[in-house]
């Protein structure tokens, strides 16, 4: 992976180092600009409660996503990695979601072979105007933490 990019410089700042007995679950949501991530916005500015356990990191569309990132999240002990963009049809630069949903099926299969729980990885749709489905998601997926518990990269990272 090159260590240029800023979206994983954004990633590894934004993740602190863990302390041995405390694990605090770690969503990290790669975001379409148009539509999830306003959608996160909405719920922020709309004072939607959800947990702050979610690291939110923008990029254009969720088809231009490079797979090496969700890969390199999962590595560095986040729980769950959640690729979200605008609903089918409703994508601003037209088949980026399409491509994207294709792209994360191969992926899905990919991280079952490298030994990676496939359900750490998440596909889900977030228009601009659902800021409460943003955050719904998000306590959804800390229900799943509770059955499938840590990333076990996390202990890895700490035993290096």
């Amino acid at each position: 992976m090159k260590e240029h990019k800023p979206e994983v410089l954004e990633l590894k700042s934004a993740y602190p180092a863990t302390p041995k007995k405390l694990f605090e679950p770690l969503i990290v949501c790669f975001a379409c600009n148009y539509c999830t991530y306003a959608g996160a916005d909405y719920a922020g500015t709309a004072r939607i409660q959800y947990p702050p356990n979610v690291i939110v990191i923008r990029h254009m569309c969720s088809g231009r996503y490079d797979p090496l990132e969700f890969l390199e999240a999962l590595r560095l002990g986040a729980d769950f990695v959640w690729h979200a963009g605008c609903h089918p049809g409703d994508c601003h630069f037209l088949t980026g979601n399409y491509k994207a949903s294709r792209r994360f099926a191969l992926l899905k299969k990919l991280c079952e072979q490298l030994g990676f729980n496939p359900e750490r990885l998440i596909l889900e749709w977030v228009s601009a105007a659902e800021g409460d489905r943003f955050a719904s998601i998000v306590r959804k997926l800390l229900q799943k933490y509770e059955e499938i518990g840590p990333s076990p990269m996390k202990n890895f990272k700490e035993e290096l």
